[in-house]
């Protein structure tokens, strides 16, 4: 083979070989947000599992558990993430916090739980803006609200633990998760963790985050039993935890160009006729997450010869 032909050879194998690597790399599961490392379905699943919140603020930081892969300050450590509570009436909340630095701290997630009967109770979780690239609501289910059927043959599980609304959505009573009857019973105080920034308990130990190809997987493993859904069901409970929500500087900066990515996506398609006039069609296209398009803008250049 002369040594042209060769090189040629290894330069086609080398692009499609990089094109492999980057169509991996954006998988339409990453959205190169800090949100792709944490499971908003895991916190759900370890809170159902929990007795109570500050048995759930350590299930949250236990690396076995593999919830939490965040490292939002870059400083090559796994962030601790406190729990803080707040009640008013039948509502509670719970902020799933980062101490940043000594002086931000930055909202990832916020659990919201509302009574709605003797024995009922709804809750949903929703990721922060600012880690997700938009609120990200997920909820007790199995599949996206437009998927669900309202009819008794679509339950899954005991009926007990369902209830309805009138619509399509299936809506589960979470009355008999654990934490959920303890913080309404008669001897709950209102959790605060007590822990801030370089003051975290004995018994945690950070550890390095995973990269997203050894984390996503874990993430995979929680979603089964919870929706995304565009619903903020759990109303006063959410209008509670508003004027609570707290943001970091830090946490903006680092992550501006992920995020500005994350809502716009541009595209250019080129087409050369028969006589050698181009059209360049770029798109503008305004997504959110799970590939929902919010806006659509075409723009259309013609080039003639």
């Amino acid at each position: 083979m002369k040594p042209t032909r060769l090189l040629s050879y290894l330069l086609a194998a080398s692009l499609i070989t990089t094109t492999g690597l980057k169509a991996q790399n954006n998988s339409k599961d990453s959205t190169g947000m800090p949100g792709d490392h944490f499971s908003l379905e895991g916190a759900l699943h370890l809170f159902k599992k929990a007795g109570n919140p500050e048995e759930f603020e350590r299930l949250l930081n236990s690396e076995d558990n593999r919830v939490n892969n965040l490292d939002l300050n870059g400083d090559g450590d796994i962030d601790y993430i406190k729990v803080i509570g707040k009640k008013e009436k039948d509502a509670h909340v719970f902020i799933l916090q980062v101490p940043v630095s000594e002086t931000e701290n930055q909202d990832i997630a916020v659990i919201e739980v509302e009574k709605t009967g003797d024995e009922n109770a709804v809750l949903q979780i929703i990721g922060d803006e600012e880690i997700f690239g938009e609120q990200v609501i997920v909820e007790p289910g199995e599949a996206e609200e437009e998927n669900i059927a309202n009819d008794n043959e679509n339950r899954k599980g005991p009926n007990a633990d369902y209830s309805y609304e009138s619509g399509n959505r299936i809506v589960v009573n979470v009355w008999f998760w654990p934490s959920v009857r303890f913080i309404y019973g008669p001897s709950y105080r209102v959790w605060i963790s007590p822990w801030r920034w370089h003051y975290y308990p004995a018994w945690w130990r950070p550890w390095r985050p995973l990269g997203w190809r050894a984390f996503h997987p874990h993430c995979v493993r929680y979603r089964p039993g919870f929706a995304v859904v565009r619903t903020h069901r759990v109303v006063h409970a959410h209008r509670v935890y508003t004027p609570h929500r707290t943001t970091s500087v830090i946490v903006r900066n680092r992550h501006a160009v992920a995020r500005s990515n994350y809502h716009v996506t541009r595209s250019r398609t080129t087409v050369v006729g028969p006589r050698g006039n181009s059209v360049t069609r770029k798109t503008t296209t305004v997504s959110g997450r799970n590939g929902r398009v919010k806006a659509s803008k075409t723009t259309v250049r013609r080039k003639r010869h």
